[in-house]
């Protein structure tokens, strides 16, 4: 499956293939480092949106198609509409996007390779995992062009140490891979030629999980962030004990006491 929201019908800006329960989402602009168009977050948008209602559809991944992940916004669009209307419209739509991550049903896992920069870092912290390839580079690099990268900095901050985001935010330096992972960005780093299969490994292991608890897990996971302690407990609480009362639940309990 396929969707075609292009400013060109012979190039779909993001291809949808849905295989064996997992939909990948790859962004098809590998001539402009797949950076985010308005045609791009509405092609994103919509295939989140068709996601979240196919429960047969259990992990979803987003990868880049060519040399990169995900360079960023497309700056040569946003000067074509120099209007600060455009703009907050702009970042207000991709920041929404980036929450629609968050609130799908099933676990995200970004898939990077090459660049992922300004907001295409944004995008690899807003996924609820990500495996990089060793050669992989992250950076919110707006500073460097006298842009300080106010948005990718609330996921960012969300992922990483404040220190470390800081850094990150005002000097526009790239990040490799491992680092990327010692600062919390990343989970996996996959050596050379062995992306994909350490991918594989990490979607496996979650299909063999219980689709009710991880579906109620990730929503509970976002919410309690919004509390404080206590709080954040008594709805944790609910959560489990709305979960205990699954079948899931109550049979993987059943056979782990049985010990089968």
């Amino acid at each position: 499956m396929t969707v075609t929201q292009s400013l060109s019908p012979d190039e779909p800006v993001l291809l949808f293939r849905v295989e064996e329960g997992v939909a990948t989402l790859t962004l098809n602009r590998p001539k402009q480092y797949n950076a985010l168009s308005e045609a791009l977050l509405s092609a994103i948008e919509t295939s989140l949106d068709d996601i979240a209602d196919k429960p047969d559809i259990r992990v979803v991944v987003i990868a880049g198609a060519g040399p990169a992940f995900c360079a960023g916004h497309d700056l040569k669009e946003m000067r074509a509409n120099p209007s600060r209307e455009y703009y907050e419209n702009l970042f207000g739509r991709c920041g929404r996007m980036m929450m629609g991550i968050a609130q799908l049903p099933q676990p995200v896992i970004a898939r990077v390779h090459g660049l992922a920069t300004a907001a295409g870092c944004q995008l690899a912290a807003a996924c609820d995992l990500a495996v990089a390839a060793e050669s992989a580079r992250f950076a919110v690099s707006g500073i460097n062009l006298g842009l300080f990268c106010s948005t990718p900095a609330v996921v960012l901050t969300r992922n990483i140490l404040r220190k470390r985001a800081f850094e990150m935010l005002v000097t526009g330096d790239f990040v490799d891979a491992e680092t990327a992972m010692e600062y919390g960005l990343v989970n996996r780093v996959a050596p050379m030629g062995a992306l994909d299969s350490t991918l594989d490994d990490l979607v496996k292991t979650i299909l063999g999980k219980s689709a009710i608890a991880l579906e109620m897990g990730k929503r509970m996971f976002h919410e309690q962030f919004k509390y404080d302690w206590e709080a954040a407990y008594r709805y944790a609480g609910r959560i489990m004990a709305a979960n205990m009362m699954t079948d899931d639940a109550a049979r993987g309990i059943d056979d782990f006491l049985a010990g089968r």
